[in-house]
């Protein structure tokens, strides 16, 4: 593997799991009901994304300004991994061994924020209280069922990192 293509992974992989953790940090500290906002988690994509351009702008540039789909693929999605990782490792520790009681908590406003926006769409009782005792049987803080989402996490990532690199590759010229 090209030493540029892994170097690049590893450091805005690191670089995302540390943004990563630092933002969790600060949610946890400012306020936990943040976590529940949809236009937070839609700035925290639209950063995801930025760093995902950059990567490959930088690898490719890197690269003498050419970049294979291929390579552009493995540098985003090395990064990816180690991103996630980085964040899943956190969240455990956070919600599982430093505080659980932040767990319970969030998922209480969760459960309420869940419960607004179905009533906002109009849902029916019926299925506003199905919903309910769903939620209250799940527990999405546990290390299981981080590891689970962390590779629904990885899926979507990969995806992304298709299209990302379909957009930034370019092939050298074949003379």
């Amino acid at each position: 593997m090209n030493e540029i293509i892994k170097k690049n992974g590893i450091n805005f992989g690191i670089i995302t799991g540390v943004i990563s953790v630092l933002i969790t940090s600060a949610i946890y500290i400012i306020d936990l009901e943040l976590m529940t906002k949809w236009w937070l988690g839609l700035s925290i994509l639209g950063l995801y994304i930025v760093i995902g351009c950059v990567l490959l702008v930088k690898t490719k540039k890197a690269l003498g300004g050419y970049m294979s789909f291929k390579e552009g693929f493995t540098t985003y999605f090395i990064s990816a991994v180690i991103g996630i990782a980085i964040s899943v490792i956190f969240n455990i520790l956070l919600y599982n061994v430093i505080d659980p009681e932040a767990a319970i908590r969030l998922k209480e406003l969760t459960l309420e924020s869940t419960v607004e926006m179905m009533k906002k769409f109009g849902s029916p009782s019926a299925a506003i209280k199905e919903t309910v005792e769903k939620m209250k049987d799940y527990n999405q803080f546990s290390a299981v069922e981080q590891l689970k989402g962390s590779i629904w996490s990885i899926v979507g990532s990969a995806i992304f990192g298709l299209i990302l690199a379909a957009i930034f590759k370019r092939d050298k010229p074949v003379f």
